[in-house]
């Protein structure tokens, strides 16, 4: 074979095996970490200082005290009460003293999509008897406060003419000293408790030990409240 020949046949081997080498991956990008954000400062909860001291009536329109009972273990049932009175005296410097009184209207009791005489029932006899006690009652007897806007309101709580202590978890939501179109000062609560009917002479219906084939022993109170407090005082002079 001629040289030339030879030269011809060694270039197109390196032609094609330049041909079919892969060309070198550049390396996939690293990818920078990511930066945690800062974590978010949680909002003050709302302070009472600066609210005037004084009576705070409970404002019916900005309020409700409904009740829950577990249903055979199948649902949280649900009613509530629609009137009611309360009121409040407050020092702000000292909230541990604040004294709360409510009066309750047994008779006022509403039931979601009640049957037929279902309402009648649980005012008689049986349970409420609102007939023989037309007023549920609750005077606090103690308040100790538990954080910057939350307090446990200990207090006498009458049903069926029988008075036990129920203690009220009670949070401060907010409020103001009053404004031309609200011109007095207003405070809002949410209060959450706890109570056994039992201890009031209500045990119909209560599960046997083990059992949820009944109506749950244990009542959970929640309420919302406002209260107009004071007339919202003069600007001071300038």
């Amino acid at each position: 074979m001629s040289s030339k020949l030879v030269y011809v046949a060694v270039a197109t081997a390196l032609v094609l095996a330049a041909c079919s080498e892969k060309p070198a991956e550049t390396p996939a990008a690293q990818a920078a970490p990511p930066v945690e954000a800062a974590p978010a400062q949680a909002a003050a909860p709302p302070s009472i200082e600066g609210l005037p001291a004084g009576d705070y009536k409970i404002d019916p329109a900005h309020a409700s005290l409904v009740f829950t009972v577990n249903h055979l273990g199948f649902s949280h049932y649900t009613g509530q009460f629609t009137r009611f009175t309360a009121d409040l005296k407050l020092d702000p410097a000292n909230p541990g003293t604040a004294q709360l009184s409510a009066t309750v209207d047994p008779v006022s009791l509403s039931i979601p999509t009640p049957p037929d005489g279902f309402v009648a029932e649980l005012t008689g006899e049986q349970w409420i008897n609102a007939k023989a006690f037309p007023q549920m009652t609750f005077k606090s007897t103690s308040v100790a406060v538990t954080g910057a806007n939350t307090a446990d309101v200990t207090g006498d709580f009458t049903l069926r003419g029988v008075t036990k202590p129920v203690t009220l978890a009670m949070t401060f939501n907010g409020g103001w000293r009053g404004i031309p179109q609200d011109p007095h000062a207003r405070i809002g609560f949410s209060a959450k408790g706890v109570l056994k009917r039992s201890d009031f002479g209500i045990d119909y219906g209560v599960p046997a030990p083990g059992s949820t084939a009944g109506v749950s022993d244990d009542v959970t109170i929640a309420i919302e409240a406002e209260f107009i407090g004071p007339p919202m005082a003069d600007k001071p002079a300038q």
